[in-house]
């Protein structure tokens, strides 16, 4: 007789595979084995994982077609079944699985516009916090920027692509209107972040991106800057803060002093 484990092994791979039949033992009311009751609860399943990637993904399903993204979406749902019983966590892996998806391989930017999308799921979901008051700023002295640690926002998303995605993507929701863009006119940065009840998506200049992830992994601004110049060597600091505020993506910030004196206090 077959462990409760195996059962359920069985279950969930028969579940999302419609070449295996129903798994053994699987009767229905009446006691007797029912593979057509199975066959309906399965196609119900990958019918909704499918419904679930339509919704998160607009604008690659109004690119491609609801045929092929159909195809696409089940093929997706049978190679990457839910590893949460949380339903908005379902479609992380969509963006990389279509950049290996290679009926998709003659649009090279669909999966950075999947990341997009998927970026802006995250950030409409992500905790609230309220964004930095500009005026903040006036009581930070001059001398003290350098060493200063920015917070942002837990929406903020970013996106890089060697393709012009954004472009593409906002020409493809709501009332966009699709139009010829040149593939070959250089990438686009992009930043996602919903500071009060809406999400933004914007495009962001060379290096702030790196300044972004840099801030998000606690450097302090002066090695974020570092870190944005070495590979914009335009990078302007003042511009860049001023579009992270307008955005809505600071929500404070310490001092490495301050967090060195409380890592201190811990320890003693």
């Amino acid at each position: 007789m077959q462990r409760l484990a195996e059962r359920q092994w069985d279950f969930a791979e028969a579940l999302l595979n419609p070449e295996l039949p129903a798994p053994p033992g699987l009767v229905g009311p009446d006691k007797r084995p029912s593979p057509k009751r199975f066959s309906i609860y399965r196609n119900n399943v990958v019918a909704g994982l499918t419904e679930t990637l339509k919704d998160a993904f607009p604008a690659v399903r109004r690119i491609v077609g609801a045929d092929f993204f159909q195809a696409m979406a089940r093929a997706y749902v049978v190679a990457e079944p839910p590893r949460t019983p949380i339903l908005l966590d379902y479609g992380a892996g969509f963006p990389d699985f279509i950049r290996q998806f290679e009926p998709a391989a003659s649009l090279p930017y669909l999966g950075d516009v999947a990341r997009i999308e998927r970026a802006w799921t995250e950030a409409y979901h992500a905790p609230e916090a309220s964004p930095l008051d500009p005026a903040a700023f006036t009581a930070i002295e001059p001398s003290q920027l350098p060493e200063i640690r920015l917070l942002l926002h837990p929406s903020v998303r970013v996106v890089r692509s060697q393709f012009p995605a954004l472009t593409i993507w906002q020409m493809n929701i709501g009332d966009g209107v699709p139009a010829p863009v040149d593939l070959a006119a250089g990438g686009e940065d992009v930043l996602v972040v919903r500071p009060v009840a809406d999400v933004e998506v914007r495009s962001v200049p060379g290096g702030s991106l790196e300044f972004i992830r840099a801030l998000a992994g606690g450097m302090s601004v002066l090695a974020a800057l570092t870190a944005a110049i070495s590979v914009d060597p335009g990078f302007d600091l003042s511009t860049n803060l001023s579009g992270l505020m307008q955005a809505g993506a600071l929500v404070g910030y310490t001092f490495a002093r301050e967090e060195k004196s409380r890592r201190s206090a811990r320890l003693s």
